[in-house]
Order: structure tokens, then C-alpha cells, then sequence
């Protein structure tokens, strides 16, 4: 037998096992989770398909690239969306399920929304859960016949993800065309993203981009606890990776550890001050899924400035009921017979948007301006551990970001967008009136005059701004929630933190500022540098210098005290060559 006869026999039985595989429908669905950057929890999962464990197809791309070479790509897609669906581990309504179809697919006759409109009913889910994740970017070719084709799938309420952004020019020529809901950031530009910064520069700027498009962002391929701490330092909304959990098939369980870092960067990140959505909650009538739909209307006439009512089952929300949306329903020739005695889980809106008290108020703002104009005033439903805690308005949203912007961009400091003086005070006063324990960081940069003067003030301004990021990702693996940081002024910062472990966070600090000032030197060498007295002193560059203040608080203690024994330690601290701190305990 001749080596072509051969390679012809393989291929065939190759073909065969792959019939094989669509008939029996033996591929399956592991799903990997997609984590929210506020609150550590799972917003959706990606469905990932395989093939038979013991056959030559179990690699997806093996199976995916065999199936386009002869020409069954639409059947194999077909089949995965369906296992996708049919396998969902989504937990509840809120909860997104992307499946990943090929821009081939978009021209397919069969791959029309009622057909999955048909399995998603049967399992039980509806198009607002689904996410398609569109793949393979490079071969659309007519980006208006795409954008036609994703506009009446979107009316369907199906959500799009653009994959792999980042990874080449056809991912931003198919953002700008298609406008998806969905940006996924390429893997190859969150690698070491914590310690690169022409990537960090990227994301920045993609983050800028994402915000002014409404669109929300997910990192993929997260790795190491540091992408993940630069990554929702940056404002990132969602993420995606190894570190957060692989792809299986049951529902994934979020590490605590991972979940407090999350929460911790929320706090700390750049020091603005957010509000959580729990902090403009508003009481709101409430009625049980099977109250008769009469009872609910009778409330809406008896008390007019009532715009809506939450329908609830044993305390967690299930629904909303707006009264323009009640008495629209009841306007019909025969609506009011038909309906006035039904229970009110039959007309109520039973995916409304609801949100963890915790939640920052500018993400909710998000989620809520990107519903579908019908929607967009509806009441958002705030939630307390699962049960119901209230309502926010979009008009209390809108207007308590104004402010928080307003009062910020008055009070941060403009170089790295941290706390100014006015806020430190607030943090600090309030500390003191606590009572509670406390720890308070002071820290300064030793000869930056010199690096100033020796590498201009651009890199000058780039070494402040690096200080302000290890700071915060120091208090964001060793402090806790709560902790504050702000930028005294020029090369001066500070951090409030209750942590057990205070020593551990100056350790974490220095470790930090070592590890990266090097790469701010453009491999020069000096055996010298200048003090700010001009004295010449024999180091090797910048240093940090910290005074680690411990307030006990079992007296009283004021700013005064605070100030002057951190001045004390800083003296000693710059009198040692090198990055260093010392400590003292007062109150």
C-alpha cells in the first residue's frame, strides 16, 4: 500500500469518527468562569466544548479546524451551542452564558435566533442570558451585512463579545464596526501587565475607550494575584483565567482569598471616592409573586408618587412591577377581566436588574444605562446577602455620580488622581474618632531632587505615579478593606490601614518599590548623588523611607501627635542609607 493510499485511509476514518461524533452528539461543555472586578462574584461563564475523552477530536481546535476543512463547520457550531446550553451551569437569572461562534456562522441560513431561542426554552433559559462571543474576526469581510444580521439578534435580546482584543488590527476594525457589549482583552496583553507598562498604557486607554462606549471589559488568561490586583487597580470590569478558576463542569467556587482582594482594590483603587449602590438605597412597597394582581394596582392608585413595587419570593427578589407598565396592561378592551384576579408573577418584568449592595454606584450606572430603552428607568433592585435591602432610582444614580466626581476632581491629586490633604485629614479625623486601632504610613522618596534634575521631570513624574501604584497594591495584598491612601504632595504619600500586620505591609512596600525603580534608570550608573542640601552621598539611587506610626488608641491621641512622631521616625529612617522603616507605638 502506497503512503498516499495510507494517508487517504486515515482521513477517511478520521471522517467517519467525526460523523460519528455529531450523530451521537458525544461532544460535551466545561464552562469557565467570568468573575466581576466589584465584588468578586461570578457574572457568567464561558462555554468551552470538547470532544470524546479517548478520541483524536477531544481538542477543540483539533475538531473546530477538521470540521472547517470539509465543510461542516454550521453542524458541529449547531451542536456546540446546543451541549452549551443544554449543559448551563448559570446559578441564577442575572448570571450570562457566552458561547463562542465563528464569524462563519453569521452567514449561515441555519443559524437563526429561533432556532436557539428553541433549546434555550427548553432548558429553561431565555436570550438575555446568552452572550455570543464572536470568534475569527479576520474573515468577516462585509462588516455592514454583520452588523444587520448581529442587529436582529440583539433585538432578540442576545448580548455580543468581541474576542481576543488586543491580539491584532482586526479586533479593533471589528470594535469599531460592531460595537459589541462585550470587549474580551487578549491574554498576550495581560501577561505581566503589574510590572509592564507600555501594556498598562493599553489597557488604560482601552478602559477610557470601554467607559465612553458603554461597553464592559474582561481580562482573559489571568495568571498571578498581581495582573489581578493591576487590572482592578485599572478599572477592568470583569475577569477571566486559571487563577480564578478552570474550565469544569460544575459551578465554579470563587477563592476568599481572591474575592477580599477584589473588594480590598475596590476600596483603595486610586483613592477616589466611590459609593456603593447601598449607600442610596430607598425603601420600596413589596408584594409576594402570587399577590392577586388587584391588590397591587389598588396600592399604585391609593399612593400616586409610587413609580413601581418589587414582587418577592420568602424575601429574595424575583421581579418588578412599574405602575406605567400595570396600568398599560390593564388598558386593553379585556384586560382588566382577564387579568384583575391572576397572581402578579404573571405580567411582572421578571429580569429586572439587581445588584449586591456592594456594588460601586458607577458600575450599577452602567448595567442600567445599557438596557434596552423600554427598561431604562426602571428601578434598580439592591440586594443585602441575597434578600432584598431596597431601590435606587436612576435619577439618585446619575446625580450622586455627578457629585462624587465633582468633589474629587476638587480634591485629588491631579498627578496621581490619590486623595489630596483635605481627604487624608477626613480619613485621619475619623480614625481618631473611632477609637479603634490604627496604623498610619508615611512615606517619602530619598534624592528624587537628584533623579529630577538627572532624568527630567517626565520620568520624575512617571517614578510618583509608580510609587502611588506599589502603595496600593501593598495595601491591597496586606491591608484590608478599608484602607486608605492618599498623595500628601510632591514625593510624600500615605496610608491608613487596620491590618494585624503593619510591619508586613512596610516589608511589602519596600519589596515592591525595589523590585521596580531599577527599570527608571535607563542602565546608567553614577557612583554619587545629591542630597537636597547639595551634599554629595555615595548611593545607588532613589530609596523609599517610611514612618510606621501604630495607633493603639487606648488614649487619646490628635493629628498633632500623629505628625510629629512621624517626623521623628522619618529622620531616623533617611538617616540610613537605603529603603528602610522604623516604627513607633503611641495612644
Amino acid at each position: 500500500m502506497t503512503q498516499g493510499m495510507m494517508d487517504m485511509g486515515i482521513q477517511s476514518e478520521e471522517l467517519l469518527q467525526f460523523y460519528d461524533i455529531i450523530e451521537k452528539g458525544s461532544i460535551y461543555s466545561v464552562y469557565q468562569p467570568i468573575v466581576s472586578m466589584q465584588d468578586g462574584l461570578v457574572m457568567g461563564y464561558e462555554a468551552l466544548i470538547r470532544g470524546p475523552k479517548d478520541s483524536n477530536f477531544h481538542s477543540p481546535l483539533t475538531m473546530f479546524q477538521f470540521a472547517e476543512q470539509h465543510g461542516e463547520l454550521y453542524k458541529l457550531e449547531q451542536l456546540a451551542r446546543e451541549k452549551a446550553i443544554q449543559g448551563s451551569i448559570l446559578e441564577h437569572p442575572q448570571q450570562l452564558l457566552f458561547i463562542n461562534i465563528s464569524s462563519h456562522v453569521l452567514y449561515d441560513p441555519g443559524f437563526v435566533p429561533g432556532k436557539t431561542l428553541e433549546i434555550l426554552q427548553k432548558y429553561g433559559l431565555r436570550p438575555n442570558n446568552v452572550v455570543f462571543e464572536i470568534t475569527e474576526r479576520t474573515s468577516i469581510e462585509d462588516f455592514s451585512l454583520a452588523q444587520k444580521i448581529l442587529a436582529h439578534y440583539r433585538k432578540q435580546g442576545y448580548r455580543i463579545a468581541i474576542d481576543d482584543a488586543g491580539a491584532g488590527y482586526s479586533s479593533m476594525q471589528a470594535i469599531a464596526e460592531l460595537q459589541p457589549d462585550f470587549i474580551k482583552i487578549d491574554r498576550s496583553l495581560i501577561q505581566d501587565i503589574h510590572i509592564n507598562k507600555v501594556k498598562e498604557y493599553i489597557l488604560e486607554t482601552f478602559v477610557t475607550f470601554a467607559q465612553k462606549m458603554n461597553i464592559s471589559l474582561i481580562a482573559e488568561g489571568i495568571e498571578h494575584v498581581d495582573e489581578l490586583t493591576k487590572l482592578a487597580r485599572l478599572g477592568v470590569h470583569y475577569a477571566q483565567g486559571f487563577l480564578l478558576g478552570r474550565p469544569q463542569a460544575d459551578p465554579a467556587t470563587i477563592q476568599e482569598s481572591l474575592k477580599m482582594l477584589i473588594w480590598q482594590q475596590r476600596k483603595v483603587q486610586g483613592g477616589h471616592m466611590t459609593w456603593a449602590i447601598g449607600d442610596l438605597k430607598t425603601p420600596v412597597k413589596v408584594f409576594d409573586k402570587k399577590a392577586p394582581i388587584s391588590e397591587v394596582a389598588d396600592y399604585f392608585k391609593k399612593n400616586q408618587e409610587s413609580v413601581g413595587a418589587v414582587i418577592v419570593s420568602e424575601e429574595e427578589p424575583v421581579g418588578l412591577m412599574m405602575r406605567d407598565r400595570l396600568f398599560q396592561q390593564l388598558a386593553g378592551q379585556y384586560a382588566f377581566s382577564l387579568f384583575w384576579n391572576r397572581t402578579i408573577d404573571n405580567i411582572m418584568d421578571d429580569s429586572p436588574l439587581i445588584v449586591d449592595e456592594f456594588i460601586s454606584v458607577e458600575q450599577v450606572s452602567q448595567m442600567a444605562t445599557s438596557r434596552s430603552i423600554h427598561h431604562l428607568y426602571d428601578l434598580v433592585i439592591i440586594t443585602s446577602n441575597g434578600k432584598m435591602a431596597g431601590i435606587a432610582s436612576i435619577r439618585a444614580i446619575l446625580e450622586s455620580i455627578t457629585n462624587v466626581r465633582m468633589e474629587s476632581a476638587r480634591v485629588a491629586n491631579p498627578l496621581t488622581g490619590l486623595p489630596g490633604n483635605l481627604q487624608i485629614n477626613r480619613e485621619l479625623n475619623k480614625r481618631i474618632h473611632e477609637s479603634k486601632p490604627f496604623h498610619v504610613v508615611y512615606a517619602d522618596l530619598d534624592y528624587f531632587k537628584w533623579f529630577n534634575d538627572r532624568f527630567g521631570f517626565q520620568k520624575g513624574d512617571q517614578l510618583i505615579q509608580y510609587t502611588a501604584d506599589i502603595m496600593q497594591q501593598a495595601i491591597s495584598v496586606c491591608g484590608t478593606p478599608l484602607d486608605f491612601v492618599g498623595h500628601v504632595g510632591g514625593d510624600d504619600f500615605i496610608a491608613i490601614s487596620s491590618t494585624d500586620e503593619p510591619e508586613l505591609l512596610c516589608q511589602e512596600m519596600i519589596r515592591r518599590f525595589e523590585m521596580g525603580v531599577q527599570m527608571f534608570y535607563e542602565d546608567e550608573e553614577w557612583e554619587y548623588v545629591w542630597d537636597r542640601s547639595g551634599n554629595k552621598v555615595k548611593s545607588e539611587g532613589v530609596t523609599l523611607s517610611l514612618s510606621l506610626v501604630v495607633c493603639i488608641c487606648e488614649s487619646p491621641i490628635s493629628l498633632e501627635h500623629i505628625s510629629q512622631t512621624a517626623a521623628v521616625l522619618k529622620k531616623k529612617a533617611k538617616a540610613y542609607p537605603g529603603s528602610i522603616y522604623y516604627f513607633q507605638n503611641i495612644g
